[in-house]
């Protein structure tokens, strides 16, 4: 990095468990994996063990090696050069800008069960879900930009938005299972995964659901003790995550038939459905908000974390230099925070051009899954290639050192490569498929363009500058 940023270490240990939590584990994901039956099972299987795993063993590694500022951008930097680091965070920070839109409609979906049955009458009402989005990333925006203290209250809240609601659920099954029994038969037919365009659409997500554990370390300037906090709070995460998503899926298919779960509006749709039939319904408001809390905390936490990437780019000069800049009360890098909840409410508003709210959630996660994946590309590749290079007493390694971490990153690679490929296939439920690839390959395609001619510009300009 150009200069050393005068940032504050406000994260905690604590702070950076429910970090983890917030930005990875989301409840719309176990109504995705519910609906889709039995055999999500083993999906979920072989996206914990093929990419999580692999995910996770890389991030510990690569941020020991490199615990500064920046995290992918840094790593994919040190191993292939400016270029390929510039590209990588520009993709990865391009990335959230569908997600936030994405993840905020969930959320307004499910604030509405809080409301009554006359609020429902908004649920298809596009200008409802972009003045949600739009309000929510302007509180996240401000928070934010006010200090590392501040935006880390409302993560650490919206992460309680998922384990509390996950908790009541896995009570209220088990109640359910006990007086009625199964909604769902579980044979061994029925938990081989079966080849359908429409089921590609499911298991993309499924991985998908596994991302965003390496978001964390772009903010290393602002952790305290990051090689040593990271490590230890992935491991304590990585078990809340997996038993919070498989969990959470299997008592929404012992409580609830899978077809009542779909949608965006799946997870709380379904509590509503559970706590009627046992009597409860006054659980339903309460479960509603939080569940919309918790997609507020997933946008405030990828928000935070992923604008210090073009912070440090700003600082390396592959963006302006206004980019780089410190508020020197708030002591954060505001101007990069400030333009990146501006793309998103853009986005915001534009994913629901021209589709229904039900088209521009699929286009969105798919757009989303496409642009994020490709940085992970990066990273394991730089995961790969970090194993020639000697490392100090004081990094972590992965156990069983370089020939187990290969693997483990060769797994992530190829699981990334198949994740890409099925996200571009459109749902059942989208009326236009060829419309909706031609939305998500186009979208990428100027992204990722976007990135080159950004970086070619002010290269040339520093250049221009310096001579």
């Amino acid at each position: 990095m150009a200069a050393a940023p005068a940032l504050k270490r406000g994260i905690r240990f604590r702070d950076l468990v429910l970090f983890y939590v917030v930005i990875v584990l989301s409840v719309r994901w176990t109504a995705t994996a519910a609906a889709a039956g039995p055999s999500i099972f083993v999906i979920w299987f072989a996206a914990l063990t093929c990419f999580f795993i692999p995910l996770a063993a890389s991030v510990m590694e690569l941020s020991s090696r490199y615990p500064q500022e920046g995290g992918i951008y840094v790593w994919t930097r040190e191993a292939f050069g400016d270029f390929s680091g510039f590209i990588c965070a520009w993709t990865y920070w391009m990335s959230n800008l569908p997600f936030f839109p994405a993840v905020l409609y969930f959320g307004a979906a499910s604030a509405l069960f809080a409301f009554g049955p006359h609020a429902q009458a908004l649920n298809a009402n596009p200008l409802y879900y972009m003045a949600f989005a739009t309000v929510a990333l302007a509180i996240i925006t401000l928070l934010n930009i006010v200090g590392v203290d501040a935006g880390k209250w409302l993560n650490n809240i919206g992460a309680f938005g998922s384990l509390l609601p996950l908790s009541v659920l896995l009570l209220l099954a088990a109640v359910s299972y006990w007086r009625f029994g199964a909604a769902t038969h579980f044979t061994r037919a029925s938990m081989v995964p079966h080849w359908s365009l429409n089921n590609a659409v499911f298991w993309s997500g499924v991985f998908f659901a596994f991302s965003a554990i390496e978001a964390v370390s772009a903010m290393g300037d602002e952790i305290q003790n990051p090689r040593r906090a990271i490590p230890w709070a992935i491991l304590v995460a990585g078990c809340i995550l997996a038993v919070g998503y498989i969990g959470g899926t299997a008592a929404l298919m012992v409580a609830l038939p899978t077809e009542a779960v779909g949608g965006p509006d799946g997870f709380v749709n379904g509590i509503r459905m559970l706590s009627e039939r046992l009597d409860v319904g006054w659980l339903l408001a309460p479960m509603a908000l939080l569940v919309g809390l918790n997609a507020i905390g997933g946008a405030a936490g990828n928000l935070s974390s992923t604008a210090r990437l073009p912070f440090v780019a700003g600082v390396d000069r592959y963006l302006p230099s206004a980019f780089g800049s410190i508020h020197p009360r708030f002591r954060t890098p505001w101007v990069a925070i400030g333009v990146y909840g501006a793309a998103g409410i853009v986005v915001a508003m534009l994913g629901q051009a021209g589709t229904t709210v039900r088209g521009a959630y699929d286009v969105l996660v798919s757009m989303g899954v496409i642009s994020l994946f490709l940085p992970y590309l990066f990273l394991f590749s730089a995961m790969i290639r970090m194993q020639s290079r000697p490392a100090g007493p004081e990094v972590r390694r992965v156990p069983g050192g370089k020939p187990v971490a290969i693997a483990l990153a060769s797994v992530g690679l190829a699981s990334t490569a198949i994740t890409i490929v099925l996200s571009v296939i459109p749902g059942n439920e989208e009326a236009n498929k060829p419309l909706a690839v031609a939305k998500v390959l186009g979208a990428t395609m100027v992204l990722v363009g976007a990135g080159v001619v950004v970086f070619v510009a002010e290269r040339r300009r520093t250049r221009s500058v310096t001579v």
